[in-house]
């Protein structure tokens, strides 16, 4: 199959490596070209604009950062909808809203084309070595026809149902992300506060049913100084603003949700919105007078697993 692969940035550029690591036929592009030289240099082509790659290739991935840049990329003069056709599919691996990929997802329809939402998620040191978590939300038929593309992105793999259905798990679960990574920073700043030693607390809460995947990651650069996780609070201020729609729409009356959005726009009114989001701390250590930090710990995320060809999750429903 020959894939397109839109928008080359912190996770869509560690997939798209993925698919030309796994030797599978791939153009690129980006609104910076030149982001895309290393992967032009390892094989991959380059397509002037979405209509073109959509023309030239069976399945396009898009992988941008908000459902205005999905939009545009789509809805242009030369945009992904002119150049779809009968039997191409259009896989949506960015974070979005759900009624806005079906409303996408609605015309590729109309032009005999599939349409996937298959967000991912897991961290970008996983989005690198092709061992994330996928999603898809597209018909079974479509499912099957790009499984062995997400084998080759992803380690597990889970088809939810119709399209949208993956959008709307992937906002639920970073909405958890977000409160977890804000309750690791009360414990940690609370932890130093008592007088404990920030190695024994890191490993205490790693050993203890308070760990998570969030504290086992982002903990870590948190104490490093660092920060970085490859994601900033501008996301992460889109992404909670999306899971409180789809709570919005369903007439849930959330309690959690709009303080952990309060906290983030603060802490993009403080820090930029282009900070890294773990430096959501900085909040408490300004009130505090205290520093969070510990030797030891790495400056960023990396993948100690070995790649291994994705699998479906199937869920139990006995």
């Amino acid at each position: 199959m020959k894939i397109g692969f839109i928008g080359l940035g912190n996770v869509g550029g560690k997939l798209a490596g993925s698919l030309i690591r796994n030797g599978h036929d791939v153009t690129v592009r980006d609104l910076d070209k030149s982001i895309a030289q290393p992967f032009l240099d390892k094989g991959a082509a380059w397509a002037d604009s979405p209509k073109e790659m959509a023309q030239a290739c069976e399945a396009v991935i898009t992988c941008l950062p908000s459902p205005a840049a999905s939009a545009a990329v789509m809805e242009a003069e030369d945009g992904l909808l002119q150049g779809l056709s009968d039997g191409k599919i259009w896989m949506e691996m960015s974070t979005t809203d759900e009624a806005e990929v079906i409303r996408l997802g609605a015309m590729v329809e109309q032009l005999g084309a599939s349409a996937v939402d298959c967000p991912v998620s897991g961290g970008c040191h996983r989005a690198d070595t092709g061992n994330i978590s996928i999603f898809a939300g597209c018909e079974r038929e479509t499912f099957d026809r790009i499984v062995p593309v997400l084998k080759s992105l992803g380690r597990r793999l889970l088809h939810t149902g119709p399209l949208g259905s993956a959008s709307v798990l992937k906002v639920i679960t970073n909405y958890l992300a977000t409160a977890n990574l804000l309750s690791c920073c009360e414990a940690l700043v609370t932890a130093k506060a008592a007088g404990m030693d920030l190695n024994t607390t890191y490993e205490a809460i790693k050993i203890s049913s308070g760990t998570s995947f969030v504290h086992e990651t982002e903990s870590q650069v948190i104490l490093n100084g660092s920060r970085d996780i490859s994601f900033t609070m501008d996301l992460v201020s889109k992404d909670i603003g999306l899971f409180q729609a789809v709570a919005d729409r369903a007439n849930v009356p959330l309690e959690i949700s709009p303080l952990l959005i309060d906290i983030f726009k603060d802490g993009e009114k403080r820090y930029g919105s282009r900070e890294w989001s773990p430096n959501i701390i900085r909040r408490l250590e300004d009130a505090t007078g205290l520093s969070i930090l510990a030797p030891g710990f790495p400056a960023e995320m990396t993948d100690d697993e070995p790649e291994e060809p994705g699998y479906e999750v199937v869920p139990n429903r006995e």
